[in-house]
């Protein structure tokens, strides 16, 4: 187990730059996930911390130990890849094992390894089997067991789950916090999917465009995000962004959507005031934009909308609408009576709203 750190990382291909001089410390024992769209520079950072990617500048250090010199072997991290990388002719005792048996374990040390990360995977049973014997959750228990025997300072995870079918990511993803809880080992992992991070990470690193948006619990990011991007990409389905503009009444403060207008609640009035006649964007996830029925709660604001697209989920239903030109997403209660092409009166709760600069994309 190990304490990684990341001082001003850069990655240039040529004249290209990837990664932005980005700052991150991982502690030891700690469960991070590097999310983001494809190309943001997530798979370079994790490569570049296993030493499989020069580092253009700054440092990468392990328990205080700069290792940007280091090679690969001697990092004592695990690395596992989205495409399991077995070797097909071997046995999966084999595959696990062979790491262990280069550096000339001994022999009862790797049958004891083995044995134990079997246990803990749940594939004691198929230690005799062909990698084309198995199924791809088994092959992927199976490459994270070949790193767990290794007893390494970190694990590094390369978007392991992709390969996966939509039933058995939710169940591998299970697998993996188990592991986590019982191996206790650092651990980076690397997905485009911000529910795997969401529901994995101690802490989530959302990186744009090579550098790094905002790092946080899973749960700090979704309700307090820093940025319109980090706002958009933390949520399933995404926070909803309407064009408004705010204008002073009174004492108090106004949000124009288009044709719809409420009162900004008294608490946040004195954190927008300086924002008064400026074009803004008003951030508010589907789930706290739903339909209308009296529950005595606070700072909710009322509408009609015309409903232009229903999707029935069982436990609950989306609707969609248009309100000021921008497509809406809410989450409303299955007999609501949503109907396409029928008004309903919906509600936004405001103590959820997120107001958004739109010359810095940052949330005010």
């Amino acid at each position: 187990m190990a304490q990684v750190s990341l001082r001003k990382v850069v990655k240039r291909y040529e004249s290209i730059q990837v990664v932005h001089g980005i700052d991150l410390d991982i502690a030891d024992s700690e469960f991070v996930v590097l999310v983001g769209p494809s190309g943001c520079g997530k798979s370079t950072t994790l490569r570049m911390i296993a030493g499989l990617e020069e580092i253009s500048d700054g440092e990468i250090s392990v328990d205080g130990d700069v290792v940007n010199d280091v090679p690969p072997k001697d990092r004592d991290m695990a690395m596992v890849f989205q495409n399991y990388a077995l070797y097909p002719h071997m046995t999966v005792y084999e595959n696990m094992s062979f790491g262990l048996r280069l550096k000339k374990f001994p022999k009862e040390e790797i049958k004891r390894r083995v044995a134990e990360a079997a246990r803990i995977l749940d594939i004691e049973d198929l230690l005799e089997r062909k990698p084309r014997q198995l199924s791809g959750g088994q092959r992927q228990r199976v490459a994270m067991g070949r790193a767990i025997v290794r007893n390494p300072k970190v694990f590094l995870f390369d978007e392991p789950l992709s390969n996966l079918d939509a039933k058995l990511r939710v169940q591998m993803r299970t697998e993996i916090k188990r592991v986590h809880q019982k191996v206790k080992t650092t651990t980076v992992y690397v997905t485009h999917d911000q529910v795997e991070a969401m529901t994995l990470a101690d802490r989530v690193v959302v990186m744009n465009k090579g550098i790094i948006e905002q790092i946080g619990a899973p749960n700090f990011l979704y309700h307090s995000p820093a940025t319109r991007f980090v706002a958009g990409f933390i949520g399933s389905p995404a926070m909803n962004f309407i064009p408004c503009k705010l204008e002073a009444a009174g004492d108090g403060l106004t949000m124009r959507l288009d044709k719809v207008s409420f009162a900004i609640p008294a608490e946040r009035v004195a954190r927008y005031k300086a924002f008064a006649g400026k074009d803004l964007t008003f951030g508010i996830r589907p789930e706290h934009l739903t339909d209308a029925h009296p529950n005595g709660t606070k700072n909710v604001a009322q509408f009609d909308a015309a409903i232009e697209v229903v999707e029935p989920m069982g436990h609950e239903t989306m609707v969609f609408f248009t309100v000021n030109g921008a497509e809406v997403c809410a989450r409303v209660d299955p007999n609501s009576g949503a109907k396409t092409g029928s008004p309903l009166k919906m509600a936004i709760q405001l103590d959820h709203m997120h107001l958004i600069d739109n010359s810095s994309g940052k949330v005010l």
